[in-house]
C-alpha cells in the first residue's frame, strides 16, 4: 500500500463528461445529476484501507446532503484483473453490504479517472452547478482524521458543500486527500 496524495487541480475547471455503469445496472453521466446544486465525485474502491476507514462517512455525507440538492457518486477505477476485490461484482456486494445510498460506478477503461486527474482512493471532488455544467470548487480530504471518526474535528468536505449551498466562497485552504494509489492497468 503506497500512500499517495491527491493532485492540486485548476479550480473553476468544468467537470469532464463520463458514461459509466453503476452497480444498480443503470448507466450514469453528468446529465444524470443535472438536478443537483452540487456534485460530489469520490474516486474510491473496495480494498483500500483508507476507503474502508471512511466508507461509512461517505455514505452518511450522501444521506445528509441528498435532501439539500447535493448528489454524491463513487467511482472505482482500479484494475479489476490485478485486484479482483475491486471487480464490478465485488462492488455490487460491497454496495449491498454497506447499503450505499449513492451511485457506485465502475470506470473499467480508467478514462474517467484520467480525465479527472485522480490519483488516489479516496479522491474527492466537489463541483458547483453553474449554468448547464459543474465547476470545481473543492478537491481535498474528507476530514482531518481518516482513521478515527471519533477524533474528527473538521469536516472539510462538508464545509465545502455548505459554502456552495449558501453561496459563499469555498475556502482555498484545501488539504490534499490521501490514500492508496489508483491501480492502473499495465
Amino acid at each position: 500500500m503506497a500512500l499517495t496524495f491527491s493532485n492540486q487541480p485548476q479550480y473553476d475547471w468544468e467537470a469532464p463528461q463520463f458514461q459509466l455503469k453503476g452497480v444498480d445496472g443503470k448507466s450514469y453521466s453528468l446529465e444524470s445529476f443535472q438536478h443537483a446544486r452540487a456534485l460530489v465525485i469520490i474516486f474510491m474502491c473496495n480494498h483500500c484501507p483508507y476507503v474502508i476507514a471512511v466508507q461509512d462517512r461517505i455514505n452518511e455525507l450522501a444521506r445528509e446532503y441528498a435532501e439539500k440538492g447535493v448528489a454524491l457518486v463513487g467511482i472505482n477505477s482500479n484494475d479489476a484483473t490485478r485486484y479482483p476485490e475491486d471487480s464490478f461484482e465485488a462492488m455490487q456486494v460491497r454496495a449491498r453490504e454497506k447499503n450505499y445510498v449513492f451511485p457506485y460506478l465502475f470506470d473499467e477503461t480508467q478514462s474517467t479517472a484520467r480525465a479527472y486527474n485522480a490519483v488516489c482512493t479516496p479522491d474527492p471532488y466537489v463541483f458547483e452547478k453553474v449554468g448547464s455544467g459543474f465547476k470545481l470548487r473543492y478537491h481535498g480530504r474528507i476530514d482531518d482524521n481518516w482513521k478515527n471518526p471519533d477524533q474528527v474535528k473538521t469536516r472539510e468536505l462538508a464545509l465545502a458543500i455548505d459554502a456552495i449551498l449558501t453561496g459563499s466562497p469555498v475556502s482555498p485552504q484545501q488539504a490534499p486527500a490521501m490514500g492508496c494509489s489508483i491501480k492502473w492497468k499495465e
